[in-house]
């Protein structure tokens, strides 16, 4: 739990209202094909995480914005295809519904690590799970059954959500709510600006 003095905080690449439009849609019709619990996550609320900080606090946040300044800058801009289903951990213990990166997996993996490589020069610790890119859709809650997911995963594997270009990464504040978290933006930076 973060006390006072510090902020819940990660870094993401925003997603284009269109492919939040196609988000609500795959969730609406997933949602008709199967029964159980499933917290859908709100489509304003789904990003493409980079790196999750956790509770930081604001000296920390400028950490962060010296060493992506310049980092963003050198880098450019990654072109994304958003689309298929899957399911972490898999499907015999189904906890996150997830839509997935189809085009631009390796610019993306290598935005990444050259911001774990910034990131980790001025004190955060690099993640020590593989990077696995991918915009959370739905959770699923303990040992409850979702019938007919497996099914609803197999018919909707060509799903896709389309394409955009990530011309920027953000770094987020997250409240946590009891309607759900609430991210706020606290730094943007610009690929290649």
């Amino acid at each position: 739990m973060p006390s006072d003095n510090t902020i819940r905080t990660f870094l993401a690449i925003e997603i284009p209202g269109e492919i939040l439009d196609q988000f609500e849609r795959i969730q609406y019709r997933l949602g008709r094909s199967m029964t159980g619990v499933i917290r859908w996550a709100k489509p304003g609320s789904i990003h493409l995480t980079l790196k999750f900080f956790g509770s930081i606090t604001e000296r920390d946040i400028r950490s962060i914005r010296d060493a992506l300044e310049p980092k963003a800058r050198a880098l450019g801009p990654v072109d994304l295809s958003i689309g298929t289903l899957g399911v972490f951990p898999n499907l015999n213990r189904p906890r996150v519904l997830w839509v997935g990166v189809t085009k631009g997996m390796q610019e993306l993996a290598a935005l990444q690590a050259q911001v774990e490589t910034a990131l980790e020069a001025v004190g955060f610790a690099r993640e020590e799970r593989p990077f696995r890119p991918h915009l959370t859709i739905g959770r699923m809650k303990g040992e409850r059954r979702i019938d007919g997911l497996d099914k609803a995963v197999e018919e909707h594997r060509d799903f896709a959500a389309g394409s955009f270009t990530a011309k920027e990464m953000v770094l987020f504040r997250s409240d946590l709510k009891p309607a759900g978290p609430v991210y706020t933006p606290l730094a943007r930076f610009t690929l290649g600006g």
